[in-house]
């Protein structure tokens, strides 16, 4: 294993990441960008009830695995540890 697979790889195990779509995904990492779903909802060209939508939904698939994520950061940290994004992305 090379060391930029490493870093890039899920830090746990197959079976407690949760199965995000893509359109989820790409809400998610606008919503890290961004100030407030609002920012992120004209990003995307999409309300912010929208975003609120996916994120609720992206907290109840992470309830499910057994991994909470209530606040913005728990979310960004899962996101990490499940090689969505990287922390030098932010």
């Amino acid at each position: 294993m090379s060391v930029d697979s490493y870093f890039s790889a899920p830090m746990v195990p197959e079976g407690q990441i949760p199965s995000l779509s893509a359109r989820e995904i790409e809400v998610l990492l606008a919503w890290f960008a961004a100030e407030s779903k609002g920012e992120a909802a004209t990003a995307l060209f999409i309300t912010s009830a929208t975003v609120s939508t996916h994120i609720t939904r992206i907290r109840g698939k992470y309830d499910v695995v057994g991994r909470p994520a209530r606040t913005k950061a728990q979310l960004l940290a899962r996101a990490i540890q499940d090689g969505i994004t990287a922390l030098d992305d932010w």
